[in-house]
């Protein structure tokens, strides 16, 4: 029955994602879910892992070693995908913290109104603490923060890479970034619908 569910999931949010036009096609974003991590923690483990099961997919995964190359500009090509994708996905590591770019991403991601999907691989919510190590402004330190507690008191997924099931985790995470694609997508829809009716009226 789970099973079932999960492949009725992904027909609908392919059939939601898929462009009709070649128009439609030129128009769509970078990407449709962008994979917020801290490489030296997850880049070659679940982040790589899971960009490449969705991908699989047909959608389109924002993962910086996979969707950037060198010469790019980071700022130049995250912060754009970030406010053009549909969902996020954050996945907390021990080292996560340590990173401006991580903490940046995560505001980011907040600060434009993105679904965002927590995963704790190897760490506690309570284990994750802004740290001011003097090179950030106390005004960089609450952004960071305030999108930091936000996260970890959203329902998410949590991992153990050493004693975890890697395939019975990918295949769960996969399905809830689906589900909330799917939302997101209704979500969407639901507003530009109230929007053309809004305006009819006032015509």
């Amino acid at each position: 029955m789970q099973q079932r569910c999960a492949s009725s999931a992904k027909n609908l949010c392919r059939k939601i994602l898929q462009p009709r036009t070649a128009i439609q096609a030129t128009t769509r974003p970078p990407c449709d879910i962008f994979i917020n991590h801290r490489g030296i923690d997850t880049k070659r483990t679940i982040a790589g892992l899971l960009h490449d099961h969705i991908f699989r997919l047909g959608l389109r995964p924002f993962l910086d070693s996979r969707n950037m190359k060198p010469g790019d500009r980071l700022f130049e090509k995250i912060n754009p995908a970030i406010r053009n994708c549909k969902l996020g996905v954050a996945i907390f590591s021990p080292n996560y913290c340590d990173s401006y770019f991580c903490l940046h991403e995560l505001a980011l991601l907040k600060e434009s109104k993105k679904r965002v999907i927590p995963i704790f691989c190897d760490v506690k919510p309570s284990q994750l603490q802004v740290k001011d190590y003097g090179t950030r402004s106390a005004k960089q330190l609450q952004r960071f923060s305030l999108a930091l507690e936000e996260a970890k008191y959203t329902v998410g997924l949590t991992f153990e890479t050493s004693t975890g099931d890697w395939s019975e985790f990918l295949n769960t995470a996969t399905d809830a970034v689906i589900k909330n694609l799917v939302e997101v997508e209704a979500e969407n829809s639901s507003k530009k619908s109230t929007f053309i009716v809004q305006d009819r009226e006032q015509e």
